[in-house]
């Protein structure tokens, strides 16, 4: 018996730790009728609490035509479908060309957000990416590859020239490239994390100088599933401190008795 309606429900499934999906999508997927999930991606863990009955299809081998196909199939015969992604879905998930198609075929759909890798890394790491007075932007970016064109307004070497907390997804295969840009902007001694396959049993993590970075990752053979952290916060002994519970900060909550 389920509770789920007949719709599409979009679920992030975070980084790859089952213990990192949102309360929400864990009673999503242990509910649902089908699960669509990209296998190279999500970890059969995630999925251990599945119904026995659920239907379990990988995409790994499908376009977006089969996708649909199937999607909509089993709406319109009142089955409740999660379609589960890695990460994030506001993050390279490539839902909004699905929700379009099913807005044109007039299927219900719901979006449930997971934790994204750069999240789970940085709390790996043990750091803040906003540190008061140090960095306060944390800036979301890829390069540009086979499958996807990054516009030009957003090439690396005008987004690294803020200095900011830079996550770079999906650039293994460019890195050379990637830290020549970088370089251009970031001192070279500035801390680079490496995290490969954040949240999976082979989860590596590796703290370089940003000149390092294209040789460790070669000489690790890290071509998938790699994240870049390039951010002062990661090498930073500055004591910074909040406003915000400041003694000398008064707000709503706490008004300064004493003025």
């Amino acid at each position: 018996m389920t509770n789920l309606n007949p719709s599409v429900y979009f679920v992030g499934a975070g980084p790859g730790d089952p213990e990192l999906l949102t309360l929400k999508a864990y009673k999503i997927i242990r509910e649902a009728d089908v699960i669509l999930y990209a296998d190279s991606l999500v970890p059969k863990q995630i999925l251990e609490d599945a119904r026995q009955d659920c239907e379990l299809i990988p995409t790994g081998n499908k376009t977006l035509e089969d996708i649909m196909k199937i999607m909509v199939d089993r709406v319109r015969n009142h089955r409740s479908v999660v379609r589960l992604h890695s990460g994030d879905l506001t993050l390279y998930s490539a839902i909004q060309e699905q929700i379009l198609r099913l807005l044109q075929e007039e299927i219900e759909f719901h979006l449930i957000p997971g934790i994204s890798a750069f999240q789970a890394a940085a709390a790996k790491i043990g750091t803040e990416l906003t540190i008061p007075d140090l960095v306060q932007t944390i800036i979301l970016t890829r390069v540009s590859g086979s499958a996807s064109q990054v516009p030009p307004a957003e090439e690396l070497e005008g987004l690294a020239a803020h200095q900011a907390s830079l996550c770079l997804y999906l650039a293994a295969r460019h890195v050379k490239k990637s830290q020549e840009k970088l370089l251009q902007f970031y001192p070279s001694s500035t801390s680079v994390a490496i995290c490969f396959r954040i949240g999976w049993p082979d989860e590596k993590i590796l703290i370089v100088p940003l000149e390092k970075m294209a040789e460790v990752t070669e000489k690790e053979n890290l071509i998938r599933t790699t994240l870049y952290i390039i951010s002062p916060a990661l090498n930073t002994q500055k004591s910074s401190r909040s406003r915000l519970y400041h003694p000398q900060h008064s707000h709503l909550f706490r008004p300064n008795l004493l003025s």
